[in-house]
């Protein structure tokens, strides 16, 4: 037996996050993973077409029972997966200050603001009807309401940038309403995402309500892109790269997905996030009632 001294460390194999498991690439293909010094850090998979496959169906076999939860059941989850950020806040701002070179009161503060974050998209799951359904004024003997519904799988380019604060903007937003996701993490800076998907997987959040590949953008998003079985796609995470974002948009048209376009540059997370992200995957159904039936 070795002396304390001289134990050797378990490193960590970082793998993907799909259907509530972690998978390693079906390619067998990993790639290097640096900090924001340009020291080698860790191996993360790299997630091939296949994998991105995989994850959709994930996503969709999960839709139906994710959608049909009470919304105050999905604020409970979502707050419950604050609460395990909260307690597993030190690895998180380890993940961030080697992925974006912050200080350690920099990263501790993103962190902070992530899962403020978290709660606050909480918060919106049994108000968002109340906002944005109404019931509306029709010439006859009837009741007329509209109402929002999730669109079903959407497919999420993460920011590049932020690798934890941006990735919580943009993946709350689509399940809070009901819809399940799949999503590309930052491919220099996944460390936070895939320590996110450890958090997901021991939370009360069912398996395939988010999976999370790492990875080039180029090795999904065209295939995400022109999924049939994608019902919309966040671009946020191609800011920047217009000519990809451009083929992106030309794929989904294919099936008329719903586009969320990317910024010209990366937004600033830190700013109060509104409702747009959550209505964009949104769909509005309309009933018509009888009045006294």
């Amino acid at each position: 037996m070795s002396r304390p001294d001289e134990r050797q460390r378990v490193r960590k194999t970082y793998k993907l996050f799909i259907g509530g498991a972690f998978p390693r690439s079906e390619s067998g293909h990993s790639y290097v993973v640096h900090d924001s010094k340009g020291t080698f850090v860790a191996n993360a998979a790299m997630a091939s077409r296949k994998d991105a496959r995989d994850a959709v169906s994930a996503a969709r076999k999960a839709f139906a029972g994710w959608s049909s939860r009470t919304a105050y059941n999905r604020a409970q989850i979502l707050y419950r997966v604050a609460e395990m950020m909260e307690d597993r806040r030190p690895q998180f701002v380890e993940a961030v200050k080697q992925s974006e070179g912050l200080t350690p009161r920099q990263a501790d503060r993103v962190v902070e603001e992530s899962i403020d974050r978290l709660v606050w998209y909480a918060g919106w799951a049994d108000k968002i009807t109340q906002v944005v359904g109404s019931a509306n004024p029709v010439a006859g003997p009837f009741f007329n309401l509209s109402s929002p519904e999730p669109t079903g799988v959407v497919a999420v380019i993460a920011p590049q940038e932020s690798s934890l604060l941006g990735l919580i903007s943009v993946i709350a937003p689509v399940i809070v309403t009901g819809n399940t996701a799949v999503v590309l993490s930052s491919h220099q800076r996944p460390l936070p995402a895939v320590t996110f998907a450890e958090v997901l997987a021991t939370s009360d959040l069912p398996g395939g309500v988010v999976n999370i590949l790492t990875g080039p953008i180029a090795n999904t998003a065209p295939w995400l892109a022109s999924h049939m079985d994608v019902n919309a796609i966040d671009l946020t995470g191609a800011a920047g790269l217009a000519e990809q974002a451009q083929a992106f948009e030309e794929a989904a048209a294919e099936n008329l997905k719903r586009v969320l376009r990317p910024p010209a540059t990366e937004p600033d997370w830190n700013t109060q996030p509104g409702i747009d992200r959550m209505t964009t995957f949104l769909e509005t159904k309309t009933v018509w009632h009888p009045i006294g039936v």
